[in-house]
This record gives structure tokens, sequence and C-alpha cells, in this order.
């Protein structure tokens, strides 16, 4: 992969989409709108009350099954697959509009955001793109999870699962990351959950809008979806697509390896804090794209065909 001296990119024009909320099973309609140097990925509550909320750590106010931001008791959940997408191709600074509590899930991946993204197309801005470069490792164990970072000549990240149910078991899935390799190889991996689970996790507020056309569904002994899983390793591939999500809440693309064994969004969020909390472990810098191609290629990746196996 070639590295390429780094502006800034937004949005060339703005793009809709509407769709229910996995959790909340309500509607929801998000306008991404092009917006200036160094504003970020910014979300807006446009029911009601509007308030602004920065999409980074410091915002999140829930990790359970989803990462939800929040201001002032005003919040939008499910964010990790849009902004998986917006970290995967790049994109900067973006204002995304929406009337309502939780984004939609689409078919429970960022397929459907890559689709905005190309619909879109990327806008380069002036000022330079800042990056956060891993020093020196980071690492966080809670129980028998660990996850770390690491440094490295581009952005890795290294995601181990392990469920009891032998549907599922021990998977592993490591991704450099590009557009490309987002697009073909993990922006289709869909979110899941367990049958058995399900009843409670209604009586809990979630899985409300949840249904086969946008989650894989485990049953005691098969997978209930008729078309049955996308590749053999969804279920890692999709936690991958959660931690490329999760972890662009630094607010800025980073140069490093992230590992995580049996993580997951809480874990995602607990292992940024740790890292920006050791100021010796980073530098900010402005002048290099890791693992990136130019904007101009960006949007072809769109166009891939994510592989199975």
């Amino acid at each position: 992969m070639r590295t390429i001296h780094g502006k800034q990119t937004t949005l060339s024009e703005s793009i809709q989409f509407s769709g229910a909320g996995v959790h909340s099973g309500k509607p929801a309609t998000i306008v991404l709108h092009p917006a200036e140097a160094d504003r970020g990925i910014v979300f807006v509550r446009t029911d009601g009350e509007e308030v602004e909320i920065a999409a980074r750590h410091d915002n999140v106010v829930a990790t359970e099954l989803c990462t939800m931001i929040g201001i002032g008791g005003r919040t939008v959940a499910t964010i990790e697959h849009l902004m998986a997408a917006l970290a995967a191709f790049g994109v900067d600074n973006v204002v995304v509009e929406i009337d309502g509590p939780e984004m939609p899930i689409a078919d429970g991946c960022s397929a459907a955001f890559i689709e905005l993204i190309a619909e879109a197309g990327l806008r380069r801005l002036s000022a330079p793109r800042k990056l956060l470069r891993v020093k020196k490792p980071v690492r966080l164990e809670v129980g028998n999870a660990v996850l770390e970072f690491l440094p490295y000549d581009g952005t890795r990240y290294d995601v181990t699962i392990d469920f009891s149910n032998p549907l599922i078991g021990r998977q592993s899935y490591v991704l450099d990351l590009t557009p490309q390799t987002f697009a073909r190889d993990i922006a289709r991996a869909r979110t899941f959950g367990f049958m058995a689970d399900v009843e409670k996790l209604w009586k809990m507020g979630f899985a409300l809008g949840s249904s086969l056309d946008n989650s894989v569904a485990i049953g005691d002994d098969r997978i209930l979806n008729p078309e049955g899983l996308r590749w053999s390793d969804e279920f890692a591939r999709h936690k991958t697509l959660d931690a490329v999500g999760d972890l662009s809440l630094i607010g800025m693309p980073f140069i490093g390896h992230f590992r995580s064994y049996k993580g997951g969004h809480k874990l995602n969020w607990m292992a940024v804090k740790a890292l920006l909390a050791d100021t010796d472990a980073f530098e900010i810098v402005h002048d290099h794209v890791a693992n990136r191609e130019a904007a101009g290629g960006i949007l072809q990746a769109a166009a891939l065909a994510p592989s199975r196996d």
C-alpha cells in the first residue's frame, strides 16, 4: 500500500437513509452532510430539542450490546457500523442529522453506509489530516479478556472471539485496514445474537427491531437464517467491524496494531480510554496516512464484491 501525504476529507454532497433501529425498533432517518475541516464526525438529534454530539470516546454513555453517545440526556445509539464505514474510507468530517434515538440498522452491517459514501463522493479539504501513532504498548486486562495497542506501521486489527456455543467457538480475524479490505472482507459481516436470549433482551429493551433481515440468529443447534452465513467466520469479522467503529471514537485515525481477545463495545471503549490516558504511549502526526489510498481511489472499493468461503 502506498503512503500518501494526507489532507482531511468530507463528503461532496449530502445523502439520506432511513430505517429502523435494531434495539429500539423505532424508525429513523439520517442525513449525512459535508462538514468543514476539524469538525470531526458529529451527530445532531433533530427531533425535539436539537443537540450536537461529537463522536468521541468522552461522549460515550452506554456500551451494552451497542455503542451509544450522548449529551444532556439526548443520545444516539448503535453508531458503530456507520462510524466503521467512515473510518475505513477516510472520511474525517461529517454532520449526521438523525430524527430518532438509534441509527438505522439496515441489514446489520456497514454495507449500506458504504453505498451512502460512494453515492455522495469525497472532497479533500485544505487542512492536513491528524493521526494518532502508537509509540509503545498499552494493555488492558479485564477478567480473561485482553486488549492492547502496539506500535505498527499501518492500521491492523487482530480480533479473537471465544464463545462456548459450538456454532461460533473460537474465531480470529486479522485486518490491515484499507477501504478495499474493509469493503471486501468485513463490511457485510452482520450483527448476531442467540435466540435463547431474545425474551430477556426484549424485557431489557433490546433487540426490539431485530429480525432475520438484519441479524444472524443462532438457535440451539443451527443458524436460523435461511441463507446461512456470509462467511464461515462471519462472527469474528463482525466483531472486527465493531472494533473499527468503536476505535474511531479516538477522534482521529490511528497508526498501530490493535489486538483483542474476548473484547466488545465496552472493552473497546475502555481500551481507547487507557491509550489516551497514557500520553507517553502515542503522538499526534499530521502528514502520514498509513495504508490508505488517495481519495480518488477510495470509492472504487465500494464496488468490490465481498469474498465468501
